[in-house]
């Protein structure tokens, strides 16, 4: 493993980057288990994270937005039978705990320009993003721009399941332009598009 010198800042951390033996076939990465920790303070290259993931020397670490559209402020108060009872404050607490390793940040607007800024933002600050942009989904066009437009992965999830409802809600403009959509699985399916993204990554 050859590592430069950091010299570069990104959201204040000094970034490593290098070149692998194993990925360029000249044989195995040497970095060591007992690094795992001190490569955990620096901000990794792609091809380096990539090879010590690969080599076991440390976990799939990201920086991951969530971001959550309108009327999703009320959460747990809203169509309880629809949405269920727990409020999304509580649920993301337990998410950062699932996924100790990484980075989360969280974001919430009634405002389709305030989502669409995010998105756009998103870009410089973030590995990936998990989008629930509420009614959005089916009426913006910005909002569809805007994901298309940025190179960061986005998985669009949704609490409920949208083919199992109101025949306006099946539409979803962003379908075409994520990464890849989960549904109907409550809560929960902000876990699973956090994994996609993960296992995204990791490719």
């Amino acid at each position: 493993m050859l590592l430069k010198k950091p010299s570069l800042e990104k959201n204040n951390r000094r970034i490593w980057r290098g070149n692998c033996a194993r990925n360029e076939g000249r044989g195995g990465c040497e970095i060591s288990e007992n690094c795992a920790n001190f490569f955990k303070n620096y901000y990794l290259c792609d091809k380096l994270r990539r090879c010590l993931v690969s080599a076991g020397v440390i976990d799939l670490i990201m920086k991951i937005l969530i971001l959550n559209g309108p009327n999703l402020n009320l959460q747990g108060r809203r169509d309880q039978q629809v949405y269920g009872n727990q409020n999304f404050e509580t649920y993301y607490a337990g998410l950062k705990n699932e996924f100790a390793d990484d980075e989360f940040a969280y974001f919430q607007s009634n405002i389709e320009g305030e989502l669409i800024d995010a998105i756009q933002r998103a870009e410089q600050d973030y590995d990936g993003v998990v989008l629930n942009a509420g009614g959005y989904t089916h009426t913006s066009v910005a909002l569809r721009d805007a994901v298309s437009a940025v190179e960061v992965p986005v998985v669009e999830v949704h609490i409920s399941s949208i083919m199992a409802r109101e025949e306006f809600r099946h539409v979803s403009l962003l379908a075409g332009v994520v990464i890849g959509s989960i549904m109907g699985f409550g809560l929960d399916s902000y876990r699973l598009g956090v994994e996609a993204l993960k296992i995204k990554s990791a490719k």
